[in-house]
């Protein structure tokens, strides 16, 4: 029998997510796992031990689990931020949104008088034209900032660069004959500045400070996600879509494995620039290099880009406002012979699909691919799949496959998806949680961050409440309730990783991993869940209050 010392902590109320146990006062810790909860009484019998109260006050909950997040959330804190929203950085500060293509370059233009050299780019993030209406963000925007150094911005959604002519010019793209799906041409026969999808965007990512093999190497950037995620109440968050080069990968290893980093981390391979073999070969030698913290050897599928940035895939009749039909971001061969060599090797492959018409194409593949290789608990997952119908759920449900939803849409553009992208029917039905879980399929909601701040307690608001910025409600029948919505940021994202054996319920031989809340998400009126304060974490059983992140 193990020696090592027994913590039993006690809490105003415990909410285990385990059905045979739902609720409980006490829950006993022993090296990093859980040894059960219920009753002290109960609990005293593994032996002597410590009562902890620190939480005597408190809620405790299985930590959370991001199931689709992006650790360069951290990095991107480095560039200047000029979403439309107000937002908190890593270390609580909060920053204003941007409300028009003006304040940006103000924003930009007074950031670029700081910097000593002449040819240093300048780099933000964040950007949202569709809050400006028909008003594009072109060339000769940015140029007001500067002509003589390359200035670049990230698009909210992660899927465009809007850049100045400078950097054009250093990518080699100030010219006529560009002839490239994802570079917008103006009336001049000149690239306008608009880039969209990974081809394009490489090509001038490394002018623009936005090289992505370097963000994947951000020491201070990782740290600084840490930070974001005990503040979140975060316990297990993934980096999803990371090239991983080798010494990224050691870094991680490294940081992840020190003895206060607070946060365990599932870093999901980028399909890019691959073969399908080469792909898999690669995710089966991370794998190898795994640790509890770091956990490796996924592969993260693009199908098709956003739907805000006009790049999404839509099915017949396509965008409400008549812009032309997005972007294909891989080949359906590629796709299916991915899917069919992951199953082969049990490598589980997550896939962005925004648009129904690469949802239909990702079911395609993977129908396809489970005739050629039937495959039982494979958990493939579509990610965002956020126009899917009833039709697809009940595909998905027959094909084995979970749904990540992105219910912060309709906070955040469901006012513009209303109005512009897909027109009140489908806005109505978006991110159809009620639906997904009528149709049986397994369910995670997430964030997406940075695209949108990491806050899986103010996603599970999104999906209970669908409301857009502007109060409107969309789509009343696909509001979830309060506990299922908790579910699928605790044991729901952990079913989507196959890591539900370890994580996302409290409740014996798993993880010591806790969200601590100074308030009661069940006792609380629904509008008011994005509004539960949070204490902070408590990860493999050692404690990390939010005020010390």
């Amino acid at each position: 029998m193990s020696t090592s010392k027994i913590t039993i902590f006690r809490a105003r109320r415990i909410l285990t997510m385990n059905p045979a146990r739902p609720e409980a006062t006490h829950v006993a810790v022993r090296d990093g796992r859980l040894l059960g909860a219920g009753s002290l009484e109960e609990l005293q019998g593994w032996g002597a031990h410590d009562l902890d109260e620190t939480f005597a006050d408190k809620v405790l909950m299985p930590g959370f689990v991001e199931g689709h997040s992006h650790a360069a959330e951290g990095t991107f804190w480095r560039y200047i931020y000029l979403g439309r929203f107000d937002r908190m950085d890593p270390d609580g500060k909060v920053w204003p949104g941007a409300a028009s293509i003006d304040e940006v370059v103000a924003r930009l233009q007074g950031e670029e008088r700081k910097l000593a050299s002449a040819d240093e780019p300048l780099s933000g993030w964040g950007l949202d034209p569709i809050y400006y209406g028909d008003r594009r963000v072109v060339r000769a925007d940015f140029d007001r900032i500067s002509t003589q150094r390359p200035v670049g911005v990230m698009h909210a959604s992660g899927h465009i660069f809007n850049v100045n002519s400078r950097a054009l010019e250093l990518a080699g793209l100030l010219r006529t004959g560009v002839n490239h799906p994802g570079v917008t041409l103006g009336s001049d026969g000149l690239p306008t500045g608009e880039l969209k999808g990974p081809e394009a965007m490489t090509l001038v990512g490394k002018h623009i400070g936005f090289d992505r093999e370097a963000l994947a190497n951000d020491e201070p950037g990782l740290r600084r996600f840490a930070r974001l995620c005990v503040r979140q109440g975060v316990t297990t968050a993934t980096d999803l879509a990371n090239l991983l080069p080798d010494d990224a990968v050691s870094m991680m290893q490294r940081v992840t494995g020190e003895a206060q980093f607070p946060v365990r981390i599932v870093s999901f391979r980028r399909f890019q620039a691959l073969t399908p073999e080469q792909a898999v070969e690669i995710a089966l030698e991370l794998k190898k290099k795994a640790t509890d913290r770091l956990r490796l050897g996924a592969i993260k599928l693009f199908v098709d880009g956003s739907i805000q940035g006009f790049s999404a895939r839509l099915r017949w009749p396509g965008y409400y406002n008549g812009a032309p039909n997005g972007l294909w971001y891989t080949p359906p061969e590629t796709i299916a012979q991915l899917y069919r060599l992951a199953l082969q090797k049990d490598v589980l492959v997550h896939s962005h699909t925004n648009g129904d018409q690469a949802t239909e194409m990702a079911l395609d593949c993977l129908d396809g691919a489970l005739r050629d290789r039937p495959a039982y608990d494979h958990r493939f997952t579509l990610q965002h799949c956020q126009l899917a119908d009833a039709a697809q759920f009940r595909r998905m449900s027959r094909l084995g496959m979970c749904a990540n939803l992105f219910p912060n849409h309709h906070f955040y553009w469901g006012d513009q998806h209303y109005e512009t992208t897909v027109g009140p029917e489908r806005a109505t039905r978006m991110n159809a949680c009620a639906t997904a879980l009528a149709s049986g399929v397994p369910l995670a909601i997430h964030s997406d961050a940075p695209v949108t701040p990491l806050g899986p307690l103010f996603t599970a608001w999104c999906a209970v409440n669908r409301l857009t910025a502007s109060g409107r409600v969309l789509g009343t029948s696909e509001r979830i309730p309060v506990a299922d919505a908790l579910r699928t940021i605790t044991l729901g994202a952990a079913w989507t990783l196959k890591l539900d054996g370890e994580l996302g319920s409290i409740e014996v031989g798993k993880r010591a991993d806790f969200a601590v809340l100074e308030d009661d998400p069940l006792e609380i009126a629904p509008e008011k869940l994005k509004d539960v304060r949070i204490w902070g974490t408590v990860q493999a059983g050692r404690l990390f209050p939010a005020a010390g992140a």
